[in-house]
């Protein structure tokens, strides 16, 4: 053997001597379910499943104990629109102030729309707009 072949053969390996062996993975069959996730994206929202939960309620309370339910619809996520004018007027006082209170506690907004009337909304409602006191003063 030459000199040549001796270097050459320090530095470079002879295939005889090395056995490669390839393992073969086993994935397991995923099950419909996994299928079905596959081929939905995660991101798309199917028409069916949306449907509007936006209510407005309307509320003509006559005592100060009416306005826990009135509360409890807010709580929900639920406009309400409140008629006071059955209403005595210290006790509408209270409901008012109560609601107010409600509505702060939520985030939400309270808005007089009338004389005896007011529109209380959580922050998933938006109101836009105002409504403008008439003031006749012929009538007066």
């Amino acid at each position: 053997m030459s000199l040549k072949n001796k270097i050459k053969s320090l530095f470079t390996f002879e295939e005889e001597e090395y056995e490669y062996y390839e393992e073969e993975s086993v994935e397991p069959e995923p099950s419909p379910e996994e299928l079905q996730r596959n081929t939905d994206p995660q991101n798309v929202v199917r028409l069916e499943s949306v449907k509007s939960t936006s209510k407005v309620v309307l509320c003509e309370p006559k005592d100060y104990e009416s306005a826990q339910e009135i509360a409890d619809n807010l709580k929900n996520r639920r406009a309400v629109v409140i008629n006071l004018q059955r209403t005595d007027h210290h006790q509408a006082k209270r409901i008012v102030d109560f609601l107010s209170g409600t509505v702060y506690a939520i985030g939400g907004n309270i808005q007089k729309l009338g004389q005896h009337t007011f529109l209380c909304a959580p922050d998933n409602v938006d109101v836009s707009g105002s409504i403008s006191e008439l003031v006749d003063e012929d009538l007066k």
